[in-house]
């Protein structure tokens, strides 16, 4: 068979995020509310939702035959599982927080002190490589209370906007690693399913790339065009049309994402005008 499992958070903002990836790549399914199981109506491959702590060991143990988790959850549970693919959303930090009014300096100043988290052995690793001795309390779930409550002197958990850090009168001091989500797959997939997973693969990247650039059309007077064609060389070189009025052109490109707004000022200095930019759902390179 050549059906996969795939194995995906089953609330939250990852569960969220990775449903969208993988409608974004053409693939119908239903998962009504509280449904713990699902196929797709035209691609091979099931979902199971379940806790984002669990799906490095279902992969593991063969029960899913891929997973989508946090880099921090993979990093930490240090599965038998193969990193196949980061995607590029979900993005957070493992930092340490420590009290808003403590003039923090760097993380020498842990020595002897005491840190809460529910990823012990990432902040274990990240002590040692620093040279630094301190009490780790490992707890489950609402981390930001414990130095209020006297459990410990700082934490260590995920931050993305900093938000909760700040309503439980904490400061975010280090950044201990960056995480996004990322794709894993067990280490036993028969052929066939590989060929289904290069498949997804296939798919998800035609999506990553059409976000990662934009499309754009402009016109310019024929004597620019050499100098446009410079700042944009897109997927091989523009497409360039003549149009109705003698002595100008259309330029069809593409452009990335993060060169976006210095190309367009580049673009307008040399004469181009009519700037059409597009969104593109889905880049085949």
């Amino acid at each position: 068979m050549n059906t996969l499992k795939i194995a995906i958070q089953k609330s939250g903002r990852l569960s969220e995020d990775s449903l969208k990836l993988i409608k974004e790549c053409g693939i119908k399914f239903s998962n009504g509310k509280g449904k713990l199981k699902a196929s797709a109506d035209n691609f091979p491959i099931e979902f199971l939702f379940l806790r984002d702590d669990d799906i490095p060991g279902y992969v593991e143990d063969g029960v899913a035959d891929l997973g989508i988790v946090g880099e921090n959850v993979l990093v930490e549970y240090d599965n038998d599982v193969k990193l196949v693919k980061k995607l590029g959303f979900s993005k957070c930090r493992l930092s340490i927080g420590v009290d808003r009014n403590w003039d923090y300096k760097n993380i020498k100043e842990l020595d002897g002190k005491s840190i809460a988290t529910s990823y012990p052995k990432i902040l274990g690793n990240y002590l040692k490589k620093n040279n630094v001795n301190a009490e780790i309390h490992e707890i489950s779930g609402s981390v930001e209370i414990a130095p209020s409550i006297g459990l410990a002197d700082a934490v260590c958990d995920i931050v993305s906007s900093g938000s909760t850090l700040l309503s439980n009168g904490l400061k975010e001091a280090d950044v201990i690693m960056r995480s996004e989500a990322v794709l894993i797959s067990g280490k036993n997939l028969s052929a066939d399913q590989v060929k289904t997973l290069n498949q997804l693969l296939f798919r998800m990247e035609s999506v990553q790339a059409g976000k990662n650039n934009k499309y754009i059309l402009l016109n310019a007077p024929n004597d620019s065009i050499d100098e446009i064609i410079s700042l944009l060389p897109g997927m091989k070189s523009p497409t360039v049309l003549p149009l109705a009025m003698e002595g100008w052109s259309s330029l069809h490109s593409v452009v990335k994402e993060d060169e976006f707004w210095e190309v367009i000022e580049k673009l307008k200095e040399a004469g181009a005008q009519g700037i059409l930019v597009a969104p593109i759902e889905k880049m085949i390179v």
